[in-house]
């Protein structure tokens, strides 16, 4: 099969900072031995970062952004994988040191690749991406620290976003009771769509104000905010209870005490899905085709866009503008 120019979205930094589709070669792709042509990717907050030229994502230019990509295979120079094979691949360096999914062709190393499994399609698999696997990597840590649904109520926090949404989705799939906070008082509909049993203002959750302990009213929480919102948070989680933090949208800080972690037991799990294990990576994908699949993952498209829109929407997520997913068809 011979391929000739593809168009990608490249980011540059020359005389001034660009953002544009451009036509690529085979040799303008960086090493690895699976070459794929690309279906679907998403978007990110890492992609818009990426997209500016003061995100700290991108360090050597030009460059294609896209953390998420789902396609099929073209060539392999793994036996793991064959010709036609439909697959998955995201986070290590996919869309900030090695090209990523804002391209109709990429060429990843086969040990970053999952296998699409059987229940999701190709589609499927992308309005999940990142977000919705650090989802359900945040949820799978709590059942791992003896969170169920009996315990109580589920806290989550960011619920708009792509992790939160996600979270949201899959806990209420799960029957747990799933309290969603959010500054947007226009997406309630939408939470409540998506499962939430009830809804909560950003202030519910920290009013400015830094407890040692406060009322305890979650059993658990899935946390993509971070910040002085988590310290309050922490403060407010019963006993034993635990909360998965995987983001830092109010801030890298964590101004708490050690009281609900000696007093109440409370356990904080960090999440990581950019290094997370390959068996650990397929483990929750295949749960995200089963147990854990939302009934309907339309509900967290906010749009469908191509390369050519991209620059026009990338900058969405950096404005809070986003719900859900936003989806890149190739």
């Amino acid at each position: 099969m011979t391929i000739g120019s593809f168009k990608a979205l490249v980011v540059n930094q020359e005389e001034e900072f660009t953002v544009k589709v451009n036509e690529l070669t085979l040799a303008d792709l960086p090493q690895g031995e699976v070459l794929i042509k690309i279906h679907y990717s998403s978007i990110n907050y890492k992609d818009s970062l990426a997209s500016i030229p003061d995100g700290k994502i991108v360090t050597s230019y030009p460059f294609v952004p896209g953390i998420d990509l789902a396609g099929v295979v073209v060539s392999s120079e793994d036996p793991r994988f064959n010709e036609g094979d439909e697959v998955i691949a995201t986070s290590y360096g996919i869309g900030v040191s090695h090209f990523g999914g804002f391209s109709e062709y990429a060429r990843i190393p086969a040990k970053w690749i999952v296998p699409l499994p059987k229940g999701l399609s190709l589609k499927e698999a992308m309005v999940i991406g990142t977000a919705g696997f650090t989802a359900a990597l945040s949820i799978k840590k709590l059942e791992d620290n003896g969170i169920n649904p009996e315990k109580g109520k589920i806290l989550v926090t960011g619920a708009t976003g792509g992790v939160g949404s996600f979270a949201v989705s899959i806990l209420s799939t799960l029957g747990y009771q799933v309290e969603a906070s959010t500054g947007k008082k226009a997406e309630q509909d939408f939470l409540n769509n998506l499962g939430a049993t009830s809804i909560v203002t950003r202030e519910e959750v920290y009013d400015g104000k830094i407890r040692a302990l406060g009322k305890q009213k979650w059993a658990a929480a899935v946390d993509s905010v971070g910040g002085e919102p988590l310290a309050s948070l922490l403060s407010q989680i019963q006993y034993g209870g635990a909360v998965a933090i995987s983001g830092l949208t109010a801030g890298t800080q964590l101004p708490t005490s050690v009281f609900p972690f000696i007093l109440r037991g409370v356990n904080l799990l960090g999440i990581d899905s950019v290094y997370c294990p390959m068996d650990i990576r397929l483990n929750i994908w295949q749960r995200l085709a089963t147990d854990f699949k939302p009934v309907n993952l339309g509900n967290f498209i906010q749009q469908e866009v191509t390369l050519q829109q991209l620059p026009n929407v990338l900058p969405l997520l950096l404005r809070g503008q986003a719900r859900g997913r936003i989806l890149v068809t190739l």
